[in-house]
């Protein structure tokens, strides 16, 4: 059985539905496609997502875009640090 392990997802970012709606929206502009995990209980119930935390939704991308996608989601992170 081959196994490809570039295809494995692997979650890069815990947030509210917003942050990692728009964290999604700047990966695909960079050509990475990512996926919302988590996304409808974190819109139904946001008072229940911390960032992070539990209720929380994920940004997934395939392992093989892991280093660039992280590259962006750390930029992005201090973007948000940087409007607080």
């Amino acid at each position: 059985m081959n196994i490809n392990i570039e295809n494995e997802p692997v979650v890069i970012y815990s947030g509210n539905a917003w942050q990692a709606g728009l964290l999604k929206s700047i990966l695909d502009d960079a050509e990475i496609e990512a996926f919302l995990k988590d996304e409808i209980i974190g819109t139904l119930n946001p008072w229940w997502t911390a960032s992070g935390g539990v209720g929380s939704v994920k940004v997934v991308v395939d392992q093989i875009n892991y280093y660039k996608a992280i590259l962006i989601v750390a930029e992005f992170e201090n973007n948000l640090k940087k409007e607080e």
